[in-house]
């Protein structure tokens, strides 16, 4: 798959002079607020209470409104622009750190010794590399953050994920939000609905596991969504359920755990869940130690990386985006290797 750029962005919106967001009036303020949590309510901007028993586990139990802000960010048109053109490059990047093995092994050697989750993932790289195993079909779907900075004006990244990018759903819910009230209150609110971008996140996200499950050739296969046990942002998760509906893809959520038990690598490569080919596995999971609390999860992570399936992340990008490899790319002439 080609490196694209799909964003998932801070609303670009310019206020008017004059405009204070602190200065609103306290009832005008607390209108807004119950306006904004009821559309929230109806539109599914919503995620699990932590209060709630189950709200992880069972849909529609124990639901609360996503953190939002009432107002959209103003941010420097320019700026965002930027970070839309940097996304392809570094895409690119990702990918070409993934290919780079010997790279990958040195700059993590040191954490390895320290953290005894990075030197499983490692092991796990080690053992595929081992097999001579060529991924063909690599997806990623990343996301950047950044910060502005006022003494320089420069925009800075704070980190790449390469794993389990989060919201690219409840993401386009704020910015249709965020519109929503700009309208409703245009006579109160001195800012300009239409400066917000569209942003369809979520739609390029169904889009692109459809465009892997293509490749993957098989019209019988699913995509596995790897999610944690007890999930209270399935919400977001589930908006990718666009799968079904546009592309007529059937998507599966299963645990670590219920891979490692249920899960079976065929000797032709593929991966068999529960009698069903899978096609492309999206690690909604899987970044953390805690979401291996036996060798049972680690196995289920080393057949998905030994089988055929297509990996979102596959583990060589999964390292790539640790922060280590970050840290390395930012030093003199690593970007010239």
């Amino acid at each position: 798959l080609k490196c694209t750029a799909i964003y998932e962005t801070t609303e670009v919106v310019e206020a008017k002079p004059g405009f204070d967001p602190h200065a609103v009036d306290s009832d005008l303020l607390q209108k807004i607020v119950y306006d904004a949590l009821v559309w929230s309510s109806l539109n599914g901007l919503v995620v699990g209470d932590k209060t709630s028993e189950n709200s992880g586990k069972v849909p529609g139990i124990g639901l609360v409104h996503a953190p939002i802000s009432l107002f959209p960010t103003s941010f420097p048109e320019s700026k965002w622009k930027q970070a839309c053109e940097l996304a392809p490059i570094f895409n690119e990047l990702v990918d070409r750190v993934s290919l780079d093995a010997e790279f990958l092994q040195k700059s993590l050697s040191r954490t390895k010794k320290a953290d005894a989750f990075t030197s499983r993932l490692l092991d796990i790289h080690s053992k595929v590399l081992e097999m001579n195993k060529k991924e063909e079909i690599r997806l990623g779907l990343h996301r950047s953050d950044y910060m502005l900075d006022e003494k320089t004006n420069l925009l800075l990244q704070i980190e790449l994920n390469t794993i389990s990018s989060s919201f690219p759903g409840l993401s386009c819910l704020v910015t249709k939000l965020h519109r929503s009230l700009l309208h409703q209150y245009k006579e109160h609110v001195a800012l300009d609905p239409e400066r917000i971008p569209e942003n369809d996140a979520v739609g390029r996200f169904a889009e692109a596991l459809y465009k892997a499950w293509v490749e993957y050739n098989d019209p019988r296969a699913v995509v596995l969504i790897v999610v944690q046990s007890e999930e209270r942002n399935m919400y977001d998760q589930h908006w990718l359920s666009t799968l079904n509906y546009t592309y007529h893809v059937r998507s599966i959520r299963k645990s670590l755990g219920e891979v490692g038990a249920r899960g079976e690598l065929l000797r032709d490569g593929s991966l068999v869940l529960d009698c069903e080919i899978v096609s492309v596995v999206y690690f909604r999971a899987g970044y953390t130690p805690t979401d291996y609390p036996s060798q049972l999860e680690w196995n289920a992570r080393l057949v998905i990386e030994q089988s055929s399936a297509v990996k979102c992340p596959s583990i060589a990008y999964h390292l790539a985006g640790t922060k280590k490899i970050q840290q390395e790319l930012a030093k003199p002439n690593q970007l010239e290797r």
